[in-house]
């Protein structure tokens, strides 16, 4: 694994010091690694960014004072930039989607292996996000109401190109632009260009938004 980033800050925000010390002997192997601050709180967390702001923020879901979506609130509000990553060990669809829609860069189990969160980490500081299969699924589910006439107009060929929804659907399938650039026989830089466009096209903010404007739209099915 390579990335072209150096000497980055970590954060972690977690209440339990064990797990908060397992996360530390990881990352202080990898070598694009610098600093790696651990807090227990909010408060604490908070300091830290208006001191340095972290590159990435390992954030646990449940904690005694704060959960991870009112952490996740209140750091994106003033530091928007901020790129979280999950760590949590509930699975459950709402929060995954709860989670992605505030803004979060990906959603991981605690019980990740040591490769996977390495791999996110390093995804999410050189693409911004790291979807995998299970936070697609999740969001699809979270977001779609059965009920709801399916509309295909906001898919009109004319104002998506067949490239531009092919990559959407690439996307919906939690594929990274890596993926998607070796399945379609195009550069990664080419891929970002797509999405680009089809967030301007969507106005929306996220790869997390995106997906949920075509799960709505009757773009893609589950």
């Amino acid at each position: 694994m390579t990335t072209p980033l150096a000497g980055i800050h970590v954060a972690l925000l977690d209440d339990h010091p064990l797990f908060r010390q397992g996360l530390c002997h990881l990352l202080q192997d990898l070598p694009y690694v610098e600093t790696i601050t651990e807090t227990a709180n909010l408060p604490e967390l908070l300091v830290v960014c208006r001191q340095r702001l972290p590159d990435v923020l390992l954030l646990d879901l449940q904690m005694p004072e704060h959960d991870g979506g009112e952490v996740a609130q209140v750091l994106l509000k003033e530091f928007p930039e901020l790129k979280i990553i999950v760590l949590s060990m509930f699975a459950a669809d709402k929060y995954i989607t709860q989670m992605m829609k505030l803004g979060a860069r990906s959603y991981l189990p605690k019980d990740a292996s040591q490769s996977e969160i390495i791999h996110a980490i390093s995804e999410v500081l050189t693409t911004g996000y790291y979807l995998t299969a299970r936070i697609s699924r999740a969001v699809t589910r979270g977001i779609q109401e059965p009920t709801r006439k399916r509309s295909s107009s906001l898919f009109d060929p004319i104002y998506f190109t067949p490239r531009e929804k092919e990559v959407l659907r690439l996307m919906c399938q939690g594929l990274t632009n890596l993926n998607i650039a070796e399945k379609l026989f195009i550069s990664s830089r080419t891929v970002e260009g797509y999405r680009q466009r089809l967030l301007e096209k969507t106005e929306s903010s996220n790869t997390a938004s995106l997906i949920v404007y075509a799960v709505k739209n009757g773009f893609i099915e589950t």
